[in-house]
């Protein structure tokens, strides 16, 4: 009995119309594509994208040049060199991150002690020279200036999350 049934179910190509039974199911139900360019997928709210270095409300960069997200970075991303300023407050000359090297773990983040560093949510960036995948203290800050109201509105928001 079992070998009539193997040699229907052979000519009758039995697992070929499984196949196309499921094909015909999903032919006809609701389509999940998005259009990209227009629509925009939700983001998760612990998206890290692309760094930034934000300043003070007066103008003030925030980065003391501590080195922990320097020497926190598992991929040695990061490069920092500082100096005294004529104030006696120790500020970057030298701030730079490279994107290739850079996994995005969000350590740096964490260890900044004055919310200098952050990641924001921004992903549409790319690199059309080489070269371009460094970013430095002055690219940094541009970032940060730009999208200081995002980058704030984040922070409160995650602050109100914990």
């Amino acid at each position: 009995m079992a070998t009539l049934n193997s040699l229907v179910k052979t000519f009758l190509l039995w697992e070929l119309l499984q196949g196309l039974r499921v094909t015909l199911r999903n032919f006809f139900a609701e389509k999940v594509t998005i259009q990209y360019p227009e629509e925009k997928t939700p983001q998760s709210p612990r998206f890290r994208g692309l760094h930034a270095l934000r300043r003070y409300p007066n103008g003030e960069e925030r980065c003391i040049a501590c080195k922990l997200c320097e020497a926190v970075c598992p991929a040695l991303a990061i490069t920092i060199e500082s100096d005294t300023g004529p104030d006696g407050l120790r500020r970057t000359t030298r701030y730079d991150i490279d994107l290739f090297k850079c996994i995005y773990c969000g350590f740096c983040e964490e260890a900044c002690p004055v919310d200098a560093i952050v990641e924001t949510r921004i992903h549409e960036y790319h690199m059309e020279t080489p070269g371009q995948n460094i970013l430095t203290k002055d690219m940094l800050l541009a970032i940060g200036d730009k999208y200081e109201a995002m980058i704030a509105a984040d922070k409160a928001a995650d602050a109100a999350y914990l």
